[in-house]
């Protein structure tokens, strides 16, 4: 399909502002710009939003937890944050929380884990995994049912939210019932798959980006198979949560978040998938600009709702 006519005014608008690209940017100066870029739209309300920290394997973890309601206990959700494991805060995604939030009837527990180059892999999904352990074991106070826990994030949050699910089935709990995987990296950038090179460049994550973010997130002679890397790589994919994997056409990830989804499948693990055509990476999290970033919000909390009912 063509670009979708808000994707193309926003790409546009991103050439005629000279946004320099953001693997020539220092850290500082592109995270600087994704604090800045917020496309969220306007912030939804909520009965409650609470900032706190939780013990984690290297000192205490910021969370933000949204509470859609004051009566009954609610299904968990985890939420992390997408930014190449460099950049993205509780800010960033702070509107995609509360939507979800909201329209899932869901406690969202967003986890603001620690990033790189300052602390490379494998600190974030060590933190993330230690923060969905903990809000397990104090569902209660959290007005929440431990019984009904899932995951999510985007992009690089998609990973992390994949990988949370495998290192609970490795390491005997806590249970998750369901993972939202939206564009997750799941693999390594080379040798590439056919969406990597097709959308490498003009749709606004870039191949040269994932390079960078790679670059600051791994440490020279780490193992690119550890599958709390690159979940594709994993050897057994069974025994994992139902999963519903969103991807974009105009994005280099697009392959393989759906060559993930495949291989649960095979193992399997009960998967839907929705590829959104003409939008690019990001688009989830740009729903103040592009429509079919409110309705993936909106479908993605179907489905969440479907999950937490059974």
């Amino acid at each position: 399909m063509p670009v979708d006519p808000q994707v193309q005014a926003l790409l546009d608008m991103m050439v005629v502002m000279n946004i320099p690209p953001m693997h020539t940017q220092s850290v500082a100066a592109a995270r600087q710009s994704m604090d800045m870029g917020n496309m969220s739209g306007v912030l939804e309300a909520i009965h409650a939003v609470e900032d706190r920290t939780i013990p984690g394997p290297a000192g205490d973890i910021p969370v933000r937890i949204y509470t859609p309601t004051a009566s009954g206990s609610l299904p968990l959700l985890m939420f992390f944050h997408g930014g190449g494991f460099v950049l993205g805060s509780l800010e960033t995604h702070d509107g995609v929380c509360r939507s979800l939030a909201n329209a899932a009837q869901c406690v969202v527990v967003a986890v603001d884990y620690r990033l790189a180059p300052e602390h490379p892999f494998p600190a974030a999904p060590e933190d993330c995994y230690a923060a969905t352990k903990w809000v397990a074991e104090h569902a209660a106070e959290l007005h929440g049912d431990a019984g009904r826990l899932a995951v999510a994030g985007d992009s690089a949050g998609g990973n992390l939210s994949a990988v949370v699910s495998l290192m609970a089935r490795d390491r005997s709990g806590p249970k998750i019932i369901f993972q939202l995987l939206i564009y997750p990296v799941t693999d390594h950038y080379q040798p590439g798959t056919p969406s990597l090179r097709e959308n490498a460049d003009g749709y606004f994550l870039t191949r040269d980006m994932m390079i960078w973010f790679f670059n600051h997130y791994v440490l020279s002679g780490t193992d690119l198979d550890n599958p709390y890397l690159h979940p594709l790589r994993a050897k057994d994919l069974s025994g994992l949560p139902l999963a519903f994997v969103i991807t974009a056409e105009y994005d280099p990830l697009r392959d393989e978040g759906e060559h993930y989804a495949q291989r649960l499948r095979e193992a399997d693990v009960i998967v839907r998938t929705k590829r959104y055509n003409g939008v690019i990476h990001g688009f989830v999290s740009m729903a103040g600009v592009i429509e079919q970033g409110k309705v993936a919000l909106n479908e993605a909390a179907s489905v969440l709702r479907e999950a937490f009912a059974q």
